[in-house]
This record gives C-alpha cells, sequence and structure tokens, in this order.
C-alpha cells in the first residue's frame, strides 16, 4: 500500500512540475486575450454551454447564484463574476474582527520576517518587491502579519472589504501571468512579486494597510468601483490609478472591493502588532467571505 501511494504522489508531482514548465513556454498573454474575448460572447447557446459544461467540470454551488443559471447570465464573465443571493454571506459585525474578504482557501499566513513572506514550502518572496512602491512605505509592513488566499475556478470571485476603512490609493504593476495554484506557487519563484497585480492601499482604525489583487493565467482584468476594468500588460511601470471621485473611499467592513474576471489569489498585509489570531489558522484552511479569521488589536481594545 505504501508503495502504491508513493507512486501516486510520484505521478502528481511529475505532472505539476511539468505544467510548471509548460507555463513559461505557453503564449500566456494571447490565451488570455483569447479567454478573455471567449468569455464575453452574448451568444445565448454557445455561453449557455460554457456556463453548464464550468459549473459540472468544477461542481459549482449555484444554489447561491443570485439569477437563475445558465438563463439569467449575459456571458460566461457575467456568471463568473456573478453575486450572490440575499444572506448568503454574512458579515461578522463586531468592529474587532477581521473577516474573510473572498471565498477561498488559505495558502499562507503568518508573520512577514525582516519583510521576507512566505510563499510555499522552501520559497518565499520580498515584501518591497510584491508592494513594488517607496522603501518607507514598504517598511510599515515588515514583522507584520500577512494572509494569502487562493480562489479556485469554482469559488465566488468577488472581493469584499475585510475590515472598516478609507481607500487611499490603488496603483497597478505590470507582470506576468502564472497560474496562482499551489503546484505553481511551490515551482515558480517569487511568484506573487512577478505576476501582475492591483495593490489597493487603505487606512483603517488598526493603521494602515495592503490588499493586493493577484493576476494570473487567464485572469482576463481586474475591476474595481474606484478604477473600472484594468486589463493585463506585460511591461511599463507601476501607475497610481486616477480614482473616481463618484464612489466614496469610505468602505464598510464587507463592502464590494473589486472582482477578478477569471480567478486569482488576494493577499492581506497588516502592520505589525495590529493583529491577532491570523497565525493561528491553518493552511489549506477553506475560507468563506465575511466570516471571522482574525481581530485588530486596537479595536479589540476599544470594545473591552
Amino acid at each position: 500500500m505504501s508503495a502504491r501511494i508513493d507512486k501516486s504522489a510520484d505521478k502528481v508531482s511529475v505532472r505539476a512540475a511539468a505544467f510548471v514548465v509548460l507555463q513559461y513556454l505557453l503564449p500566456k498573454y494571447l490565451l488570455t486575450a483569447l479567454v478573455y474575448k471567449l468569455t464575453r460572447i452574448r451568444h445565448a447557446a454557445f455561453k449557455n454551454f460554457l456556463i453548464r459544461k464550468f459549473v459540472w467540470f468544477y461542481d459549482v454551488n449555484i444554489v447561491e447564484a443570485d439569477r437563475d443559471v445558465p438563463g439569467g447570465y449575459q456571458t460566461f464573465n457575467d456568471f463568473f463574476t456573478r453575486e450572490l443571493a440575499s444572506g448568503c454571506r454574512p458579515i461578522e459585525p463586531s468592529l474587532a474582527t477581521v473577516v474573510s474578504p473572498v471565498d477561498g482557501t488559505l495558502s499562507a499566513s503568518g508573520t512577514i520576517k525582516d519583510a521576507q513572506i512566505f510563499q510555499a514550502k522552501g520559497r518565499y518572496y520580498h515584501l518591497h518587491e510584491l508592494l513594488a512602491t517607496n522603501f518607507a512605505e514598504a517598511d510599515l509592513f515588515i514583522n507584520g502579519s500577512f494572509a494569502t488566499i487562493y480562489l479556485a475556478p469554482y469559488n465566488y470571485h468577488r472581493v469584499h472589504a475585510p475590515v472598516a476603512a478609507e481607500l487611499l490609493a490603488a496603483r497597478y504593476v505590470p507582470g506576468d501571468l502564472f497560474s496562482v495554484n499551489a503546484a505553481t506557487a511551490s515551482g515558480v519563484p517569487k511568484l506573487f512579486a512577478r505576476n501582475e497585480r492591483l495593490i489597493c492601499h487603505l487606512q483603517t482604525d488598526a493603521g494602515p494597510m495592503a490588499l493586493i489583487f493577484v493576476g494570473a493565467l487567464n485572469v482576463g482584468s481586474i475591476t474595481t468601483p474606484w478604477t473600472g476594468e484594468i486589463r493585463p500588460r506585460k511591461k511599463g511601470v507601476v501607475e497610481e490609478i486616477a480614482l473616481r471621485s463618484s464612489v466614496s473611499r469610505v468602505i464598510s467592513k464587507g463592502d464590494l472591493l473589486g472582482w477578478f474576471n477569471m480567478g486569482s489569489t488576494v493577499i492581506m498585509l497588516f502592520p505589525p502588532g495590529r493583529l491577532h489570531g491570523l497565525d493561528q489558522l491553518q493552511d489549506g484552511k477553506t475560507l468563506l467571505m465575511g466570516e471571522a479569521i482574525a481581530e485588530l488589536v486596537d479595536a479589540r481594545t476599544n470594545e473591552k
């Protein structure tokens, strides 16, 4: 039995390694652009076929969808970025709690030790490379807390505010489009610091916070209420997005921050001494948007 298990594990490892190597060879931007177009086709028979096959293959829970599936959605992307039916994700109300911003799997969490963030076994990436900003701004999070949450294809793909906050800035960092699943995180060095990403800088009652939308293979774009849709670009400088003045930057916990047009990963960063309990979560834990995952130290103190 042990030999069989070892052989099975070896096969999985070989497939994972092959998938990582293949990504270096694939025309990732061309494929992502193609997926972008296909997922926006409005032809009823075609989009219904895509939605039905996707639901079947990934065993998507359509009971929670806010509309009929597939008929209630104009395109596949419309379905993929669907809202949930009212009451499906209650938000933990306590001012002291930080809630999960998404449905997903906790890939990693813990302390940002000397500006190094854990990616996967044996792999780390640098805080300053992730934020691609001035050192003083990034230094605020050294020895702070982080959480990396992976959104699988079957997950609900909207991102919500984990705490009450004010949006200070949104910066787009051009980059690569590697997949962000576990196999790629284990095989590609500095994955989250090399993929494209949208970094939202927030101010909370417990100090600054960063929430990062990490792009990936087939993620045709990232959308927020303040920036509109942002399409991938491989090269260029870091761009500070002009935020729409028509949308308030004052955010309540649970408010919509944006969504992935196809799936990816969200990373949260907090300064040292401001969060309690995040390091007690087990990697691989399934999270639901709105459930408590940690406590803000300042808010916890104020409530007592």
